[in-house]
Order: structure tokens, then C-alpha cells, then sequence
């Protein structure tokens, strides 16, 4: 008797939720016809203050630029994944060849002016190894925390292996003579944008034991009185929405928070941030029913998925307006 009362309750509980999904889906398709999205064509003639969100899978890559200068946050997910035990083919080759074809001078050399590891997770820095070592790119300064090891989870460290990746990482920057600043700034400018720093200093006596993503750094770019917050990995589940919301107060675009999944975007921290644009790297199927509920039906925000879009370029314009493009990766 007890089982049939559980089907009973779970069976239209999941009927619910896949209605509730399909609803939200429609939505995101309605919403998105609020702003007007052409394929990429590379020509500048919105401006030279863009942000390039790559098609990475469920993971993050995102290259700043502005003056003709080029930065990188997080490196998005390579071709070896502990977290496989098969083999696995990443997004090595793409992000290398979009950094190539982008930000090469007139030396044949990538130049980025720095690469800023928001945390030490696969899907975010994963790659990060690839591009400093490659001949063709060069990484004047790499900016990233050292790993609070008191907040990682037992997982993390004997299955996804995040202190191997961080260490990695380091001895790649050794052999090419990258600089590597651990003590973050708050603020500092890159070309025509305000960047503005937040959980630079992870507060390990809060967060410890709630992994990695506790040390996830959010970063808020303004210019013209338009403002982007690229949320790393930082969602409720953690806390950081809670510590955090306040002082980043209204954004304009929000990059979605842990790739949409659970616990990421909740009502409270859309409240606070109020953003008119939300940008998630991932596919649009994959967003959790709560967090596409929590933007569509309760914001009001459409969302623009990197997959579903092959990456999407926001451009911020002197007269502190955005043009979305898409398909960027051709």
C-alpha cells in the first residue's frame, strides 16, 4: 500500500514539473524576441567593448575586449575530465582556435593581457593548462586565489582531482614566465570597462566544507552606465548569493550563476540584481525547472543559451546600450 500511495504523489508531482518546464521553455522563446539577434559577422561596427560568451558546453569560457586588448576568464572544459572514466573529447581545440583567430597581432602571437580563474573546477579551469602552454598565445598575468583547501569536499579531491588541476596550472605558468597574482583586487580598469571584484577572499570559517564553488570570484564590468555581472559558479546553495547580492546591487545582464543548475539564480538574488538579460553557458534544456521558473515567470528575463545560440557576443556601445550576436564560433 505504501508504494502505491508513493506513485500516486510522485507520479503527478513529475508530471507537474515536466509542465511546469515545458511552460517555462515557451516562455524563453517569447521572451528572447525582446531583443534582436544577428549572427556575427567580426566587423566592429557595434563597437570594440565586447564580451564573448563561447560555446563550451555546460562549461565556462568568456573573453573580454575592449581597445583592442583581450583578457580571458576562466578557460572553459578540456580534453581530460577526472570526472570521466572514459574517453572524452572537451572544448581544447575550440577555445585555443577562437583565441587565435580573435586576439592574434600583428606579431602572429594571441595576446592576452590576463587570464582570471574564478575557481579551480574542471568545467572552469580545466583548460586553463592548454592555453598558457601553447606557443601561439601569450598570458601576461595570470590572476587566481590560492585553493582554500579547508572548504573542498572529499570528492573533489580524490575524484575530481582540483588540487592537481591547481597545481597544474601553476607549474604551467612557471614554464612560460606568466606572472601569477593570488592576492586579488577589487577593482581595477580593463580599456573602457570598471571592473569590480567580489568574494576575492573566500571566507573559509562560512564556507568550509561547501566545495569549491564557495571560492567562486563574481565579476561586474561597467561602462556607459550598463553593467554585466559574470557569476562564476556562485548560487544559494553555498551562500554566496545571500553574502554577496547586496553589494553587487542592479546589473543590466546577469551570466546565469552555475550554468542554471540547482541552486543558482533564486528569487532573492534576482530581486536584487533586477537584470534585463540573462546569458547562461549551457543548453537551455539542461537549466533546472526551478531556476528557468525563477527567470522567466517570476523576472520576467530572457535567457540566451550558448549552446543552443553557438556562443553569443554582448557588445556594450559608448551610449551605454547592448547587441547581442550569435553564432560566433561560425
Amino acid at each position: 500500500m505504501g508504494k502505491k500511495i508513493a506513485t500516486w504523489i510522485i507520479v503527478p508531482l513529475m508530471i507537474l514539473i515536466f509542465l511546469l518546464d515545458m511552460m517555462t521553455l515557451v516562455l524563453c522563446n517569447i521572451y528572447e524576441e525582446q531583443y534582436e539577434i544577428t549572427a556575427e559577422t567580426f566587423d566592429g561596427k557595434n563597437g570594440d567593448d565586447r564580451i564573448h560568451f563561447l560555446h563550451t558546453g555546460c562549461s565556462d569560457c568568456i573573453l573580454l575586449e575592449s581597445n583592442g586588448k583581450f583578457a580571458l576568464v576562466d578557460a572553459g572544459e578540456g580534453n581530460y575530465n577526472p570526472r570521466k572514466n572514459v574517453d572524452y573529447e572537451g572544448f581544447e581545440e575550440q577555445v585555443l582556435s577562437y583565441i587565435k583567430k580573435v586576439c592574434t597581432d600583428e606579431s602572429g602571437i594571441a595576446q592576452l593581457e590576463f587570464m582570471f580563474l574564478t575557481h579551480q573546477h574542471y568545467d572552469h579551469a580545466g583548460n586553463a593548462q592548454a592555453v598558457l602552454e601553447d606557443e601561439n598565445i601569450r598570458v601576461n598575468t595570470l590572476y587566481m586565489k590560492e585553493l582554500s583547501r579547508e572548504v573542498l569536499h572529499d570528492y573533489e579531491i580524490e575524484l575530481w582531482d582540483v588540487p592537481g588541476i591547481y597545481e597544474r596550472i601553476l607549474t604551467a605558468a612557471e614554464q612560460v614566465n606568466t606572472p601569477w597574482i593570488s592576492i586579488l583586487p577589487e577593482q581595477f580598469t580593463f580599456g573602457d570597462f570598471n571592473i569590480t571584484l567580489y568574494n576575492t577572499v573566500t571566507p573559509t570559517q562560512i564556507m568550509q566544507d561547501q566545495g569549491n564553488n564557495a571560492e567562486s570570484v563574481g565579476m561586474k564590468l561597467e561602462k556607459s552606465g550598463y553593467s554585466v555581472f559574470l557569476a562564476a559558479d556562485i548560487s544559494t546553495t553555498t551562500g554566496l548569493e545571500d553574502l554577496l547580492m547586496e553589494d553587487i546591487g542592479d546589473v543590466d545582464l546577469l551570466k546565469i550563476g552555475h550554468h542554471g543548475y540547482f541552486g543558482s539564480s533564486s528569487m532573492s538574488f534576482l530581486k536584487a540584481l533586477q537584470p534585463d538579460i540573462a546569458i547562461v553557458t549551457n543548453t537551455l534544456g539542461k537549466i533546472y525547472p526551478n531556476v528557468k521558473w525563477n527567470l522567466t515567470v517570476t523576472a520576467k528575463v530572457p535567457i540566451y543559451a550558448t549552446v543552443n545560440r553557438n556562443g553569443i557576443i554582448a557588445t556594450v556601445t559608448d551610449s551605454g546600450n547592448v547587441v547581442l550576436t550569435e553564432n560566433i564560433h561560425g
